[in-house]
């Protein structure tokens, strides 16, 4: 269970700051203010890693114990949703709020 949970540390720590890079690279190559509005889509990233480790990760680990399923797809498909509002918003209040 420990290493387990190392995993998942180095899954969110790893893929979140690759993940949450990609988008920040963007925004400031079309001039969002990245300090002000990055962290909503920085939401996005980590609610997207949750949906893969849930439906895909997890089943690839150290832990075999109880809890182990997928998410329900609405539920899937509206954490997706969400996420991808959230990593489309940042452009969005940008050009609205200024």
């Amino acid at each position: 269970m420990i290493l387990e949970l190392l995993r998942i540390i180095f899954i969110i720590a790893i893929l979140g700051t690759v993940l949450d890079g990609i988008p920040h690279a963007i925004y400031t190559s079309i001039g969002i203010d990245t300090d002000k509005y990055g962290w909503i889509s920085m939401f996005g990233v980590f609610i997207f890693i949750f949906v893969l480790y849930r439906n895909k990760l997890q089943f690839s680990g150290w832990y075999t114990g109880k809890g182990r399923e997928k998410l329900p797809g609405v539920v899937s498909k509206t954490l997706l949703l969400s996420a991808i509002l959230l990593l489309l918003s940042p452009p969005i209040l940008h050009f609205l709020l200024n």
